[in-house]
């Protein structure tokens, strides 16, 4: 089964997403993030707009802020290396990522491969190399265009509703 993402969150750059694509089997889960210098969650400086407010975004949040523990923001927040394979057996909560570890080299190959080829044969244009048109679509109600923009312009914004005036963080969290 193929699976992919563009964007369905505000708070980035230029109403930027996070472009993923991916392949699964019963074994096996292989993504690649094609933007990997991007937070999967939306930017810590607009509160991780993709990611409602809750007690839990709370605690992970505080948890890293205190230094008391970072693997949950890591997983939850943390910015993602541009490939991630996951053994479904062996992690099924998709913990560990394999993608950097020689010894599953091949069958990470033999994944993305598959997943390019079926991806090229359904022409998505991600993977034909024209992804930034996804970008480009107006995304969002026109109040919501450009949060990113109008928060670091320190304009007037929407209320985002959804997160907890505790969310937003500095652009470097860990700096």
């Amino acid at each position: 089964m193929l699976i992919g993402k563009e964007r369905h969150d505000i708070g980035r750059p230029n109403d930027g997403g996070y472009p993923i694509r991916g392949i699964v089997n019963a074994n096996w889960l292989y993504m690649r993030n094609f933007e990997p210098e991007r937070w999967p969650a939306g930017n810590p400086e607009t509160g991780y707009l993709n990611c409602d407010g809750s007690p839990t975004k709370t605690a992970i949040l505080e948890m890293r802020r205190s230094g008391m523990d970072r693997r949950y923001w890591q997983q939850c927040f943390g910015k993602r290396p541009a490939e991630e394979l996951y053994d479904l057996q062996k992690d099924p909560d998709c913990l560990n990522n394999l993608a950097a570890d020689a010894t599953f080299s091949e069958v990470k190959r033999l994944l993305g491969g598959r997943m390019e080829t079926e991806l090229r044969a359904q022409g998505d244009p991600r993977i034909l190399g024209r992804g930034a048109a996804f970008d480009e679509y107006p995304y969002a109600e026109e109040a919501l265009r450009d949060y990113y923009g109008k928060f670091k312009r320190g304009e007037k914004l929407p209320n985002a509703t959804w997160v907890n005036k505790s969310d937003y963080e500095s652009a470097d969290p860990d700096g």
